[in-house]
């Protein structure tokens, strides 16, 4: 984990304590080729270091795939042949996060043949010409055109994995999640995400999301900051002076002194979340 993620869990940590609510751990590794259990493992160290210890979990969505399938079965799916190049050739990158907006190439129409191919298809969901609306906890009503803005999207990948949006989205629902508390870099993924909702007859959560931080240069800070990933700041500073750095820069308290995470609990509210100010530079 590098310093945004710990924002991130530490922010959902409050937000569920201060209601009387459950923290949940969900290891979302479903991308196989990327996903090692060490990972989970330096993860799950890292939370209970900064004294951000979970109430139910972990559960790992590798070992869910059943379920998925599922929930797949009930949804109007068709499969897609298209390669990548298709993709970006068809469409340009959506202005909110870059994702390719599909054309619908391989949606069955009247008249209309796809033939298959040697490869894997990718399997998506077709969705309606319609508009999503939710009030998100921080950024209030935002609306979004699934059609124009997303396209039918991929619940299942080519190589058999299903995708993020509907393990997400089944998860919340099966685990009885009630508030999800995510950087603004998911907030487009909302839309897609309560449209699953409704169409499985889930009961969709409550959405917070919040500014992500940046370095000094105005880049969002990732991986690839070593100086601020937990590895480093474990052998540099302790727990109580990192959770009291991110309380700082969140606007929780008004200096950087340390503290455990529970001295927070006491006065923390969403509304310190709608408070927190766009620009977060470390």
């Amino acid at each position: 984990m590098h310093i945004g993620n710990m924002a991130c869990a530490l922010l959902s940590w409050l937000s569920a304590k201060s209601q009387g609510g459950s923290w949940l751990l969900r290891i979302e590794d479903i991308d196989r080729g990327r996903s090692r259990k060490e990972f989970a493992d330096w993860i799950m160290d890292d939370l209970h270091w900064l004294g951000l210890d979970w109430d139910e979990g972990p559960c790992y969505q590798s070992e869910r795939s059943v379920i998925y399938q599922e929930y797949f079965d009930k949804l109007p799916v068709y499969p897609c042949y298209c390669t990548r190049a298709d993709l970006m050739a068809a469409s340009a990158p959506h202005a909110s996060d870059g994702h390719h907006v599909y054309s619908g190439r391989c949606r069955p129409a009247e008249g209309k043949i796809i033939m298959p191919t040697e490869r894997e298809p990718a399997w998506r969901v077709a969705v309606p010409d319609r508009t999503i609306s939710f009030v998100d906890g921080r950024y209030g009503l935002q609306t979004c055109s699934l059609a124009d803005e997303w396209g039918d999207f991929v619940v299942k990948r080519a190589n058999g994995e299903f995708a993020y949006q509907l393990a997400v989205t089944v998860d919340d629902a099966l685990m009885g999640v009630t508030e999800v508390v995510r950087g603004v870099d998911l907030l487009s993924s909302t839309a897609p995400q309560l449209y699953l909702y409704e169409a499985l007859g889930l009961k969709a959560p409550k959405f917070i999301h919040f500014p992500l931080l940046n370095n000094r240069a105005g880049q969002r800070l990732s991986k690839r900051d070593n100086s601020m990933a937990m590895d480093a700041l474990r052998q540099q500073y302790s727990a109580p002076e990192v959770i009291g750095l991110l309380a700082y820069l969140l606007g929780i308290k008004e200096s950087a002194a340390p503290v455990w995470p529970e001295q927070l609990i006491d006065g923390f509210s969403i509304e310190i979340i709608r408070q927190i100010p766009n620009d977060l530079v470390i």
